[in-house]
């Protein structure tokens, strides 16, 4: 039986979640990346680390529940470029919380927020949203789903990840590309990828500097990084990262699944 809600009877869905599963619930966005890659590349990649860590979860025998992915977050960054739709973050917040909380009315007692949009904004959301799930000495509420968010923004994280990750140069680049090529090989534009020069905008100078958009920051093509050296073998190695990062995660938030 799949382990995808949004394809389960409520037959079925009951089934699963008297296991008392862990629930996932990828999130992304809808913003441009390049001319290379689909708005919907950040679902990809959500959905692609969520598959791969629920996978490996299940080898140790614990169940998992994958909800429908959010496919909107704030994507203030990609202003001036066809195909951008943000969110506030007042919106964000309420979605992802309103969500927690409708699982736990169904049951789950375990949630795994697994994002890939890497705005700041976007990130300091979920890191709230997570903070509303927790007691004043960051014990579990009881009458509330224990919610985890899984940071590749941590340093903790970032460092497995690669030097294009770490550098903050990382939009639509060789680590994004290489993951969609893995995952979703069809939604790549292969000859504008090959075409592409690496591009280096000074992500993190330029945040630091107070600009809030690539094109502020020199970035004319939405995209920043080398999306041309991309490889479907270095995409499935970062999402074994990201699914590691997961998986680690859950056990250090959960040690009682081990036992």
């Amino acid at each position: 039986m799949t382990n995808d809600l949004a394809r389960m009877t409520w037959p079925e869905a009951q089934e699963l979640i008297a296991k008392d599963p862990i629930a996932f619930v990828p999130i992304g966005s809808t913003e441009p990346h390049g001319p290379h890659l689909c708005l919907d590349t950040d679902v990809t990649i959500a959905e692609a680390q969520t598959r791969e860590a629920c996978r490996r979860l299940e080898e140790r025998g614990i169940p998992t529940l994958i909800a429908p992915p959010v496919s909107y977050g704030l994507t203030n960054f990609t202003d001036g470029f066809a195909g951008r739709v943000t969110v506030r973050p007042g919106t964000l917040f309420n979605l992802l919380e309103d969500i927690c909380e409708g699982l736990g009315q169904e049951g789950i007692s375990r949630i795994v927020l697994s994002n890939a949009h890497l705005e700041p904004a976007h990130i300091e959301v979920i890191r709230s949203v997570v903070l509303d799930f927790a007691g004043p000495s960051d014990e579990r509420c009881l009458d509330k789903p224990h919610v985890i968010f899984p940071d590749n923004t941590r340093r903790r994280w970032a460092g497995t990840l690669g030097d294009e990750f770490k550098s903050g140069e990382c939009h639509a680049g060789s680590y994004e590309a290489s993951i969609v090529l893995a995952a979703d090989p069809e939604a790549v534009r292969m000859d504008e990828l090959r075409a592409l020069p690496p591009v280096e905008i000074g992500l993190i100078a330029g945040m630091r500097a107070g600009k809030r958009t690539f094109l502020e920051m020199g970035g004319d093509n939405a995209y920043c990084g080398d999306p041309a050296s991309a490889s479907a073998e270095q995409g499935h190695e970062s999402i074994g990262a990201l699914a590691d990062m997961i998986v680690a995660s859950v056990l250090e938030a959960w040690p009682e699944l081990t036992d």
